[in-house]
């Protein structure tokens, strides 16, 4: 619940106040007409106590103190009370039911709406035909202008490009911008960052040119290899092309949480694998400057939802939720290694330009193997992203014995998120 705070002092905040006696009433409310939602009176420094409450489907957060901060201590607070077991179940007051309702209503007001504004009439419709069309016509001239420029860089040879600087590739990428393909731009400028790695280089190199044949021949292509190149490429898949299409229900389990710098964004990466399917999912959010990410999805938990999975098959939408996140003691389909590696080699068959996949290792054993350090079981094993440093809390953790690992695998290697020791989860 305190991974929900803002800020460190928010959290030092919400622990003092979930176990004061400011608290006048507290209860937890779910029925056939309110989704499950926990809620509490706060004495403050106002004469009437705050009316804190969290809809835990969602989650939202509505409390009446003046705290620009959200969520604010009040809300961590109610949260920390009842992930303690120390609320009791009661019927929600008036209070409560007025917010819920206001919720749904806002929610029904919305659909008319959108449909009227995207709707439009004849002439919009082909409008917006004609701007498609015009789209695809120029990815196609940006991404054949990109085939020309790889078949010129594997001519020059790539014994020099060290020498060149960032700005040989950003050139390449600001064309493809320009092309609207912001996918395939996004490929070209990471190029700078393998110079130093001849094979990696080539092989980019190799993927990029496999983006650009497969467009070029992207009616011929089975619907969902033609979907998966087309957000490569980047073009859009907007939330309601995702929603339509079919649901897929279990037991998510949050396997790791890794936050990421891209641009003047924080991108965060959720990685959950379903309980029943087995099948792997990414929620992916974003924050700017200032802003702070809110979500339930925290390692060590199980989410009972409905999930809507983009075209790549790995990045989803959450559709419906059909219970509150709930603790978990154990990790289900946790792997031996040659099974994990062969999950991601059918995973990258169906997406080639797959850049992460998460792996749920069984019974492995952090080692140091010259100066690279590996996860062994047996005499199977995978490497560590150097990136991420040396293991030392997955080794202390470990302590010499076999742990189930969940981690990000990439072309570097693992990058663990977390570590299951018997029925204890410690984030990496």
């Amino acid at each position: 619940m305190l991974s929900l705070a803002p800020d460190a002092s928010a959290q030092r905040a919400a622990r003092a106040l979930a176990g004061g006696k400011a608290w006048s009433e507290v209860g937890f409310s779910a029925d056939d007409a309110l989704p499950p939602t926990v809620w509490g009176l706060c004495q403050g420094s106002d004469v009437q106590p705050y009316q804190t409450c969290v809809d835990l489907t969602e989650p939202a957060y509505r409390c009446t103190c003046p705290s620009r901060k959200f969520p604010c201590k009040h809300t961590l607070a109610v949260l920390l009370r009842w992930a303690a077991g120390t609320v009791p179940d009661a019927p929600a007051p008036a209070w409560v039911r007025e917010w819920q309702a206001s919720r749904a209503e806002r929610t029904r007001a919305y659909g008319p709406k959108e449909a009227a504004r995207t709707g439009g009439e004849s002439n919009g419709r082909a409008a917006g035909t004609k701007a498609t069309l015009r789209r695809a016509e120029r990815v196609a001239a940006g991404l054949a202008e990109l085939d020309r420029w790889l078949a010129d860089q594997l001519r020059g040879g790539l014994a020099g490009v060290a020498r060149l600087g960032y700005a040989h590739w950003d050139t390449m990428a600001a064309r493809l911008i320009d092309a609207q393909a912001p996918g395939a731009a996004r490929l070209v400028r990471n190029l700078g960052d393998y110079v130093g790695d001849p094979e990696r280089l080539l092989a980019e190199l190799g993927l990029l040119r496999l983006l650009a044949a497969g467009f070029a021949r992207l009616d011929s292509l089975p619907p969902e290899l033609a979907a998966t190149l087309r957000l490569r490429v980047g073009l859009p898949v907007s939330a309601e092309e995702v929603l339509a299409g079919p649901a897929v229900r279990d037991r998510w389990q949050v396997l790791g949480v890794r936050d990421e710098p891209e641009n003047d964004l924080l991108v965060r990466r959720v990685w959950l694998r379903g309980a029943q399917t087995g099948r792997a999912a990414l929620v992916l959010s974003f924050a700017g400057p200032g802003q702070v990410f809110v979500t339930d999805l925290v390692p060590g938990t199980a989410l009972d939802a409905d999930l809507c999975f983009y075209p790549e098959n790995v990045r989803v939408l959450i559709a419906r939720r059909h219970a509150p996140a709930a603790p978990i003691t154990s990790v289900a389909g946790a792997l031996p290694v040659p099974a994990a590696m062969r999950e991601y080699a059918q995973a990258l068959a169906r997406d080639p330009w797959l850049e992460r996949w998460p792996m749920v290792l069984a019974d492995v054993v952090p080692v140091k193997a010259g100066d690279r350090w590996c996860l062994t079981a047996g005499g199977d094993g995978v490497p560590l992203d150097p990136a991420a440093g040396a293991p030392w809390r997955l080794v202390a953790a470990a302590g010499g014995r076999p742990v189930v690992v969940a981690g990000e695998w990439t072309a570097a290697g693992l990058r663990p998120l977390s570590v299951w020791t018997g029925d204890r989860l410690v984030r990496l």
